[in-house]
């Protein structure tokens, strides 16, 4: 058992407060209010600000009093983390309490149809009116946006500029009738993605997250995290729909985290968990290159980590992430793979077995379907080795690259016709 002042202090509070009968809406906000949602974040924010260690044992000490996790999902993990780095007072105030608190479910409008690997190629345009921005452009690939109260955005401002420079970072209103959410239904019968269509959905100045034309920046930032394999922040589950917050704590805690699609199980870290059952229900870990493999992929977990903390150090400083952002995307997808192939060699002839009745109850299996997703969500894997071997190794950049850089947006050759320029006739399917 750990023994700190920290894990101490926890467990005290832990042990007094935690009443399986309140309601999860209730719980989690006296878990904000004492600071112990998320340990690490600023005291006044549903944190105390612990550092990472602190804040992992105050973590193992509401396991061990079996206590409800706070919220989990897009808004902790990626939009809490980018707004603590560069959101004003005013906006952490309006927005911080419905993350820490669970009330207000996010998703992420990065991706569009003709800019996934290559972001910065993003079409969609943010034009100023008034104490407002007019947006138009499609996004695709949106998690969880069919549910989504709010949206961190990117758009371009100046097509003048630079792909790279032009584009800025906005927080925006999913429920106004200019936004249009498709969902995208999975083989597996999941739904986890969407495609939104914007039609001058409208943006108060207010909620542009930095300066215009810092979006690339911000954007960095936010996709250091998301790239993180050990990036779960607290809590446990994955929800995309967002909980009922009228259910009793410990009903919500004794379910969180089953019967959850592969998509949330690759984004919260249940899979580490899920590997874990099958590596103990299996006796797995006796086999000496099992045991081999299993710390080779230990070893690329504790990489990620270092990988993120220079990110998240870089921002503080205030620089921007660089290449360790593409690596930690390889590795997410490296471990993600071996994660997999462990798992299945474990399970043997049962590895082949699907349903409710198989190990884990099928999410391993769940996972598996979805893993190699991994490769391509994010970034590809072949764009992110060729920014590491060009920005880290030195290798030669292709060729025209460094011009195409300099040049305006506007003037960039592009495969498709650009999404501000067709009619998007909003047709709502909420």
């Amino acid at each position: 058992m750990p023994t700190s002042a920290i894990y101490d202090e926890a467990l005290q509070w832990y042990t007094e407060h935690w009443d399986p009968e309140l309601t999860v809406g209730a719980w989690w906000e006296l878990l904000a209010t004492a600071g112990w949602s998320f340990p690490s974040w600023p005291e006044g924010r549903g944190g105390r600000g612990l550092s990472s260690r602190d804040a992992k044992l105050a973590e193992q000490a509401r396991i061990d009093a079996g206590a409800c996790g706070p919220p989990k999902g897009l808004a902790t993990f990626l939009v809490a983390p980018t707004l603590l780095a560069y959101a004003t007072p005013e906006q952490l105030d309006r927005y911080m309490p419905g993350i820490a608190c669970g009330t207000d479910i996010w998703c992420q409008l990065f991706s569009e149809p003709g800019a996934g690997s290559d972001l910065a190629g993003l079409a969609t345009r943010a034009v100023p009116d008034g104490d407002e921005w007019v947006i138009t452009g499609q996004k695709v690939w949106n998690s969880g946006a069919q549910n989504a109260k709010y949206g961190i955005l990117m758009a371009r401002t100046d097509p003048d500029q630079p792909k790279h420079k032009g584009i800025s970072y906005f927080l925006i209103d999913m429920t106004q009738d200019a936004v249009d959410v498709r969902p995208l239904r999975e083989m597996t019968g999941d739904i986890a993605f969407n495609e939104v269509f914007l039609s001058e959905a409208r943006v108060a100045d207010r909620d542009l997250l930095g300066q215009p034309g810092e979006g690339w920046r911000i954007g960095m930032t936010t996709l250091s995290h998301e790239r993180d394999p050990d990036n779960s922040g607290s809590g446990s589950g994955f929800d995309f729909a967002g909980a009922d917050l009228q259910q009793t704590a410990g009903e919500h805690a004794a379910t969180t985290g089953r019967d959850v699609d592969g998509f949330s199980l690759a984004m919260s870290g249940g899979a580490n968990r899920l590997l874990d059952e099958i590596l103990d229900g299996f006796d797995a870990s006796t086999d000496p290159i099992r045991r081999q493999r299993m710390m080779q992929l230990a070893e690329l977990r504790r990489t990620s980590r270092w990988s993120t903390a220079r990110s998240v150090a870089a921002v503080k400083a205030g620089g921007q992430p660089g290449p360790e952002v593409s690596t930690l995307k390889v590795i997410g997808a490296e471990v993600s793979r071996r994660t997999r192939d462990l798992g299945l060699e474990a399970m043997g002839p049962a590895g082949m077995l699907w349903g409710a009745d198989t190990p884990t109850a099928g999410q391993f299996h769940a996972y598996c379907m979805f893993t190699p997703a991994m490769s391509i969500a994010g970034g590809s894997d072949e764009v992110n080795r060729n920014i590491i071997g060009e920005r880290v190794l030195g290798l030669p950049r292709e060729p025209g690259e460094a011009e195409q850089r300099q040049r305006p947006w506007s003037e960039l050759p592009r495969n498709r016709a650009d999404p501000t320029e067709r009619n998007l006739t909003p047709r709502k399917t909420r």
